[in-house]
């Protein structure tokens, strides 16, 4: 076992305790929750080190990383599930829908249009199209209404769902938001309520919500997807 992959493999058990802590708090069952290992500005090795140690699901934010390195990994016979989390431009679509298996940040009714009209291109082919020829969609919310995040505000949402819910091709599996920085992970708490308590009134169950810094309090307000990066590959250059 190299240097990296045991790194990695000890940072991802750490990670997995703290998930089973905080759901043990909470009453879950730790099943309940997916970890999206954040890979963006990782390699392939780090990625290779992260499915070495038993992580399937990966998120990147940026079309031009995630493209190359899906298919860098389907080069070396590497299977990792891919989740796009960041804001994706229109245009960028039929890039990065093949290689996904979920689309954690939609936004606008016209990008459900070009996320729609991909599937329908490329039907049921690729990593994007599950048996239906659908992709699992979370609508980004900007509960805290902070000026620099995506994502649509409380009360634009009925809109949004509506378009989706009537797109082909689009699965609405839930809601997703970024919580602000903050000193203490306590205070991300009221935003993680906040979205599940929208999701829960629209009939939703899907939520992605925490990453390092909050993960846990995520998880106690209900968190089905955590997005961790520095948590399990280390600090970004």
């Amino acid at each position: 076992m190299t240097a990296v992959v045991s790194e990695v493999r000890e940072r991802v058990a750490a990670v997995r305790a703290r998930i089973e802590a905080a759901c043990a708090r909470a009453g879950r069952d730790p099943g309940e929750v997916t970890l999206i290992a954040v890979s963006k500005t990782f390699g392939l090795d780090a990625v290779e080190a992260a499915l070495e140690a038993g992580i399937t699901d990966f998120g990147e934010n940026r079309a031009q990383q995630l493209v190359p390195k899906a298919e860098g990994a389907a080069s070396m016979g590497l299977r990792p599930r891919w989740h796009f989390i960041g804001h994706l431009q229109r245009n960028k679509a039929r890039d990065v829908v093949p290689h996904i298996v979920a689309l954690h940040s939609v936004d606008s009714p016209r990008l459900v249009t070009a996320i729609s009209r991909e599937i329908m291109r490329i039907g049921e082919h690729g990593a994007a199209a599950d048996a239906a020829g659908s992709l699992r969609c979370y609508l980004e919310v900007n509960v805290a209404g902070e000026a620099s995040k995506e994502g649509v505000a409380p009360d634009a949402l009925p809109a949004l769902l509506e378009a989706a819910r009537a797109a082909d091709g689009v699965e609405v599996a839930g809601l997703m938001t970024v919580a602000p920085l903050a000193a203490s992970a306590e205070a991300a708490r009221p935003v993680f309520a906040a979205l599940r308590e929208l999701a829960r009134s629209h009939g939703l169950d899907g939520l992605s919500m925490g990453m390092t810094n909050d993960f846990e309090v995520a998880i106690e307000e209900g968190a089905t997807m955590v997005r961790v990066g520095r948590a399990i590959f280390g600090e970004r250059d």
